[in-house]
């Protein structure tokens, strides 16, 4: 929808890229709205812009919009909702579920189920949603964007790992969980918004016992899940925690949460550490974290990269748009590309000060 400048407020969500004089744009599609870059809008004088119907905290934006929308009304309560209105809706749901928590209540294992259980069956669920879904993650909803997105990755990896729907579902629940005990944590470190001390950090690294202990007794879950919980932070070098767990003792549900934590992790913006693009992150955890992810799992959810096909817009690291010419096997985060500007081929292999930093389309 396009709304007026002055009709905007914080978490609105561009649906394109806001261009002003000079040939780059001034802010870039699904970004999140602050107050700050509201100003930012009116110092460079946009009249309006174009924005998603649902804002970043999931409920509706009620401004009145104006001209013709490029984007059609969304049927907020029929069957035709997008995967990103799912996914903003269910974190309002994940995060009710996650405040009761932290007031001591029991885990509604069948509640969960069906928030998470839509999600990964939309049928439009795309690699591109996975590549997307750090853009709706806030620093103050960290705790709640989370959880549910590490749920989702890990579904779409065991897909692509051909499990059976019995175990992608138990697995999202996996994801969704592995960070329930963090309730049990203080909301002064939780909310510290500077590096932790040591002793703080060893308070957060229990919380994947916390998790376990939560949810051991629920009948709903597979042990197999159970377990996928407390060893979500193992890993395969034997350098995670809770145990320093090695390789052939970490359970596969949790090879698999592993790779998805961190992924959605690094890609986030949390409220001591910045977000990283993800094509830069599967670089980071290919190359410089190599040994501590399972191979396989990796390998699953790097293949979704491998879905976009040449001729593929993309924003590169530098802000130069560019277009995929292609795309080879072994190392799909760096691409062969065209830039858009000047046709000028580059081989993103050989330029390592530059990669992917979002698709354009």
């Amino acid at each position: 929808m396009r709304v007026l400048v002055d009709n905007l407020q914080e978490g609105c969500i561009l649906t394109e890229e806001v261009m002003s004089k000079t040939k780059r744009p001034i802010m870039n599609k699904k970004t999140v709205l602050s107050a700050q870059l509201i100003e930012i809008l009116r110092v460079f004088l946009i009249k309006d812009v174009e924005v998603e119907k649902t804002l970043v905290n999931g409920l509706p934006f009620n401004a009145p919009s104006i001209g013709n929308d490029k984007n059609p009304a969304l049927n907020i309560s029929g069957t035709d909702r997008t995967f990103m209105d799912l996914f903003l809706q269910a974190k309002q749901e994940f995060k009710k579920e996650f405040i009761s928590w932290q007031s001591g209540m029991q885990i509604d294992v069948a509640r969960l189920r069906s928030i998470i259980v839509p999600l990964i069956e939309q049928a439009d669920m795309t690699s591109s949603d996975i590549f997307n879904l750090h853009h709706y993650s806030t620093k103050t909803e960290y705790l709640y964007d989370h959880p549910l997105a590490v749920g989702i990755i890990s579904a779409f990896i065991a897909k692509k790992l051909n499990y059976s729907k019995g175990d992608v579902t138990q697995i999202a629940l996996a994801g969704c969980l592995s960070d329930c005990g963090m309730a049990k944590i203080s909301p002064g470190i939780l909310n510290k918004n500077s590096t932790l001390t040591v002793e703080e950090f060893e308070e957060i690294k229990k919380h994947p016992t916390y998790s376990y202990q939560m949810v051991r007794n629920s009948p709903l879950l597979k042990e197999a899940t159970k377990i996928a919980i407390l060893h979500h932070h193992e890993r395969m070098d034997g350098s995670g925690y809770p145990f320093g767990e090695k390789s052939s003792r970490i359970h596969a549900f949790a090879k698999i949460l592993a790779v998805a934590d961190s992924f959605h992790a690094m890609t986030s913006e949390r409220i001591y550490k910045p977000k990283h693009s993800p094509f830069k992150v599967l670089e980071m955890i290919n190359e410089e974290l190599f040994g501590e992810f399972d191979i396989t799992a990796l390998k699953a959810l790097s293949s979704a990269i491998m879905n976009y096909s040449i001729g593929t817009k993309i924003r590169l690291s530098d802000g130069q748009a560019a277009e995929i010419i292609f795309v080879a096997e072994k190392n799909p985060a760096r691409p062969l590309v065209k830039l858009l500007d000047s046709d000028q081929i580059i081989a993103l292999e050989k330029n390592r000060y530059l990669h992917i930093e979002e698709i354009i389309h």
